[in-house]
């Protein structure tokens, strides 16, 4: 797979061994605006990969190294999810500009590159994640237009089939296993959160029968610790 080395100084020493796969949105005008702000050291934010819309992939940090771009957040117990992460930034204008689909060839660059850094951190698949899935009401990509079905298909990440809807005081402690922080003072943050990724024509917020489905398929789907 081809790389275009685009270093950034943008990053530090790990603190912990990688165990998750994040990836997000650019929520930029244009690859190049974001490229650019993750390489400049004003910024203070980088990620290990740039992804095009054409399909090119840039190498801003070295896997080895802690990149800076899952900011304040949380994920089955770590909170410096910078140092257990491998962070991806796919080119998308995001919600602030409309939203766009993922091109397909970025879809066919994207599915290599997330195998590759699974295989070589042996990341589970419970810890492949959306940025909004890590900050809940603080971030929104990859969004809801991603295709995270899509992934799953190819050994990245888990897609559940719901059955049965457990009662509604279970649904939060099916969040806490599958990963989410319980923040219960944001709820409808956390739900929609949830629904972005594994049930995106449904943004209510609210844990309505689909949703605690959803959640209660995915969480037995996860080995306990």
């Amino acid at each position: 797979m081809a790389m275009i080395n685009a270093p950034s100084p943008n990053h530090n020493e790990r603190a912990l061994p990688v165990s998750m796969l994040v990836l997000h949105y650019t929520g930029m005008e244009s690859g190049p605006a974001a490229i650019e702000r993750l390489r400049d050291p004003a910024a203070r934010v980088s990620a290990h990969y740039v992804l095009e819309e054409d399909g090119r992939i840039f190498q801003l940090v070295e896997e080895h190294r802690r990149a800076w771009h899952a900011g304040l957040s949380f994920w089955r117990g770590i909170t410096d999810i910078n140092s257990a992460s491998v962070g991806i930034e796919i080119v998308n204008g995001g919600h602030d500009f409309g939203l766009p689909a993922f091109p397909e060839a970025q879809m066919q660059a994207l599915i290599p590159l997330c195998q590759g850094i699974l295989t070589r951190h042996n990341i589970a698949p419970h810890n492949i994640v959306g940025h909004s899935d890590i900050a809940p009401g603080r971030k929104q990509d990859p969004g809801e237009r991603f295709d995270w079905q899509r992934l799953a298909n190819d050994g990245i990440g888990l897609w559940p089939t719901p059955t049965e809807a457990p009662p509604e005081e279970r649904f939060f402690d099916d969040l806490a296993k599958i990963g989410y922080g319980l923040d219960l003072t944001n709820k409808t943050d956390l739900i929609t959160a949830f629904q972005r990724r594994y049930c995106p024509q449904n943004l209510s917020g609210k844990a309505d029968a689909q949703t605690r489905a959803i959640a209660h398929a995915l969480a037995k789907m996860i080995p306990s610790p």
